[in-house]
């Protein structure tokens, strides 16, 4: 019985004749790249396909799978263990796909004069040792900075790999997503964010190298905060998602990957 209420739970949503997928998750993933996968993939001919996405952080992606209201999740950050136990006790095998490579850029305002700054100066300003630009060689000036909210794999990811594991100062302002970020930090002459490379070009801001080394995809191999981004599904999916998993590892799915501004898993 258990297996037959999976399978009922898992499968696709039939909509006035169209079936759908629903993915959720991450913002990184979800704001920009797959909606654009999910577009090129029903014009390849799944025209009868629609997809429901809701990017509301990596950390919602586990409890919808687990409850079946979704049959993909996205997520910027490997599968926690409590997570994956959740998904067993109800009988559930995940898979995990890495779909993509990403690289946490640090931006400012177009007009902070600043024009590089090294890894010690970004745990510094981020866990609250610095606060002032003028500690860090820029112009004096309360530094504002901008994070992802306790819901995202990307809070924990830039803990992990700019912080040292340490606290973010309790000053800094937790925003919904990526395009938060940049909206806040374009507006403020003193403001500091990361966002994925995706968001990198954005207008108003710009993108500091790290050690000398530039946020651009040539660089992923040495850029310090580069990292992976995961899809996860039953490991026996049903034939329309494993379909658009498929069309995604293509030639045509990674053209995608690349024009959004993330790195292709072939090109590293």
């Amino acid at each position: 019985m258990k297996n037959i209420l999976i399978s009922i739970t898992a499968a696709l949503v039939s909509v006035a004749g169209a079936q759908t997928i629903s993915i959720k998750g991450s913002d990184t993933l979800g704001a920009k790249l797959v909606p654009q996968l999910a577009e090129a993939f029903k014009a390849s001919g799944k025209s009868g396909i629609n997809f429901e996405i809701a990017a509301e952080g990596s950390s919602t992606a586990f409890p919808a799978l687990a409850n079946g209201t979704a049959q993909i999740g996205m997520s910027s950050r490997k599968i926690k263990e409590d997570e994956a136990t959740s998904a067993r006790s109800k009988g559930m095998a995940l898979q995990e796909i890495a779909v993509c490579h990403d690289m946490l850029a640090v931006i400012v305002n177009k007009n902070n004069p600043l024009s590089k700054v090294t890894k010690d100066q970004i745990a510094k300003i981020f866990t609250g040792q610095s606060s002032d630009w003028s500690e860090v060689g820029g112009t004096p000036g309360k530094i504002s900075v901008y994070t992802r909210n306790t819901s995202s794999g990307t809070y924990k990811d830039w803990q992990s790999l700019a912080m040292g594991g340490r606290d973010y100062p309790s000053s800094s302002q937790k925003l919904a997503g990526n395009e938060q970020i940049v909206k806040e930090v374009s507006a403020n002459k003193n403001g500091i964010g990361y966002v994925g490379l995706a968001y990198a070009k954005a207008t108003g801001i710009k993108a500091l190298p790290i050690d000398g080394i530039a946020p651009i995809a040539k660089n992923a191999k040495t850029y310090v905060y580069a990292r992976e981004c995961y899809l996860y599904t039953l490991e026996k999916p049903n034939a329309e998602t494993q379909a658009f998993l498929e069309f995604i590892k293509s030639p045509a799915g990674q053209e995608i990957i690349r024009k959004v501004g993330f790195v292709a898993n072939g090109d590293l």
